[in-house]
């Protein structure tokens, strides 16, 4: 069993950074594939970034490109993201989630989730 445990969300105004820390604990944290997303009121959740094991392949959905870099320490057992030039759009509560093998999570596919932070971005 593994658990995930987000830190790092708050309010902030359009053009700031935060950075957003996932700690895991209870599992081989190496053999695990992990992922942001992120969930609007009344939206879906979708994915943010997604990266591989060994960090060699990431993914960013389109609108955030350029301004997230989604990075992880085997080391320390921690997934981060830094998200910069954040806009209003970026609100909502980001959550992280870990696929075991070399498949990254998707919403659906994911085998842990944290309980999530949450992000604000004032225009």
């Amino acid at each position: 069993q593994v658990q995930l445990v987000e830190s790092g969300g708050g309010l902030v105004q359009a053009g700031d950074s935060l950075r957003l820390s996932c700690a895991a604990s209870g599992g081989s944290f190496w053999l695990y594939s992990m992922g942001w997303f992120r969930q609007a009121p009344g939206k879906e959740r979708e994915s943010v970034a997604t990266i591989s094991r060994s960090s060699d392949t990431t993914y960013y959905r389109d609108s955030v490109k350029g301004r997230f870099t989604i990075s992880r320490d085997n080391a320390r057992n921690t997934v981060y993201l830094q998200m910069n030039s954040l806009i209003p759009e970026d609100t909502a509560i980001y959550y992280c989630a870990a696929r075991w093998g070399a498949v990254v999570p998707t919403a659906v596919t994911a085998d842990y989730w944290g309980r999530g932070t949450q992000v604000t971005v004032s225009s």
